[in-house]
């Protein structure tokens, strides 16, 4: 009927809505306590809760102006690839698709699976079994959806932006009655300079980030989006600003109605809080925090399978996952490919260490994409951008991404050194499969015994899940 392409079905209000849908997910609802725990105190976590949202706004504004340079989709990956070349966009495509997506994906279905049980056994704690069931069964949810269409996908996306704002509504309304009635003991010593431990706020960034983490999602899909040029930069600054809003609005509520130690016991911050202010609503406010992190995994999936869908035709990745099935136009097997490393995380990961583990390479990667900003700027002075942000912002972004993961080290060195190795576990792939310097003798015999099968077993995937080529590009 046609050609075989992704169509340009994102508009300025569905980028919106991928933005927040993105952003306002589980972290808001489970990473106050990381904050709290690696800050020391409320005056000083709400400090990192700004400092974040500001080095998330510097970070999309970079995010803006590359996707305005580079026309192709694939976010981090393709400015990797485009500025700093081969090599360290394959080793992010390594560490995204083994360590980074899935246990962010993992992260976020536990958090679903959590919110979702919590009303059915209030005012006891879910059975892990259980919650760990409900994640998986509303992630492959998700990912059935993902594969049937990106129309639908991108529907649910919206509706379910309105259902995230909503519940954060009704968690500030509460606590900026109680504010406004006098309830300020909470905020009492709010700076307490005893309990703060500087060799921990990288971790309390990384949660903070965790919960901000989703700006950079219009970028996977620049070659779908309707007016790129105009609708990322605004899309972006509109988002992150209602973002920032809300964030700090939520914290000051969670803090005026529960106490410090309130915050560290709780396994589920919102529910906590509606316990204690607002019990008319214990049962409805869990069910939007669910939805709400059923929200955040629909835009996760939706992206992430534009990046394996673009490193495959880059030529990076398996020709297989560059395919796009003949009616729905999803990049099916781009949607699949990370049905098993989410269900092996979901099955055997905790938030928290899954948190540490991904932030470590996530940031890496993003302050270098955000260097190669700078020297892209520097190696085409002529090339036109509709959007340029001042040269400061991609430059202290940068230094304080990396500042930060270097502190990282100190803070976790157990997770964050496997998150080390997860990356540089990809030069020796790289060298031996991407770049292929062998000698010319032993890659033969290799291509005469592998690349038979593997064609093969591509063109067997090819007739079961109905896929073909992208026949035009639009980009």
């Amino acid at each position: 009927e046609g050609a075989v392409f992704l169509r340009k079905k994102i508009t300025l209000l569905r980028a919106f809505s991928l933005l927040i849908g993105s952003m306002v997910g589980s972290g808001i609802f489970i990473s106050p306590k990381g904050v709290l725990k690696n800050s020391g105190s409320v005056g000083f976590s709400l400090v990192v809760w700004f400092a974040c949202g500001l080095l998330s706004m510097f970070g999309a504004l970079c995010y803006a102006e590359l996707g305005t340079r580079i026309t192709k989709s694939g976010g981090h990956y393709i400015y990797i690839l485009e500025t700093l070349g081969p090599l360290p966009s394959f080793l992010f495509l390594w560490a995204e698709f083994f360590a980074i997506r899935p246990a962010n994906s993992a992260v976020v279905s536990l958090a679903f699976g959590r919110y979702m049980l919590e009303p059915f056994f209030a005012p006891c704690t879910a059975p892990v079994p259980a919650v760990k069931l409900v994640s998986l069964l509303g992630y492959y949810m998700v990912l059935t959806l993902n594969s049937w269409s990106v129309t639908w996908s991108a529907r649910l996306q919206t509706a379910l932006s309105v259902v995230k704002l909503l519940a954060l509504a009704l968690i500030i309304v509460p606590g900026m009655m109680l504010l406004a009635e006098g309830h300020t003991e909470n905020f009492q010593d709010a700076f307490d300079r005893q309990s703060l431990v500087l060799d921990k706020m990288p971790l309390a960034f990384y949660a903070g980030m965790f919960a901000y983490s989703g700006w950079f999602q219009a970028s996977f899909v620049r070659e779908e989006l309707v007016r790129p040029e105009r609708n990322i930069p605004l899309a972006v600054i509109v988002s992150v600003i209602t973002v920032i809003v809300g964030y700090m609005l939520t914290n000051i509520s969670y803090y005026t109605v529960l106490g410090t130690q309130d915050v560290l016991a709780s396994p589920a911050v919102a529910v906590s809080f509606v316990q204690r202010a607002f019990k008319s609503l214990i049962s409805v406010v869990p069910v939007l925090v669910a939805l709400s992190c059923f929200g955040t995994m629909n835009g996760g999936i939706f992206t992430f399978s534009r990046t394996l869908f673009v490193a495959s035709r880059e030529g990076q990745w398996p020709p297989l996952f560059s395919m796009i099935h003949i009616r729905r136009h999803t990049p099916l097997p781009a949607v699949m490919l990370m049905f098993p490393l989410v269900t092996a995380m979901v099955c055997i990961g905790d938030i928290y260490h899954l948190m540490n583990f991904f932030s470590f390479s996530r940031w890496l990667f993003i302050g270098l994409a955000t260097l190669g900003l700078i020297i892209h700027r520097h190696r085409h002075p002529e090339l036109h951008s509709p959007f340029k942000v001042p040269l400061f912002i991609p430059v202290s972004f940068t230094i304080i991404c990396l500042f930060t993961v270097a502190m990282s080290f100190y803070s976790d060195p157990v997770n964050i050194s496997i998150g080390c190795i997860m990356v540089l576990s990809g030069f020796p792939v790289y060298y031996l499969i991407i770049h292929r310097q062998m000698s010319s003798f032993l890659w033969t015999k290799l291509s005469y015994f592998f690349c038979p099968l593997s064609d093969y077993l591509t063109h067997k995937l090819q007739l079961l899940l109905e896929v073909v080529q992208q026949e035009i590009k639009t980009y």
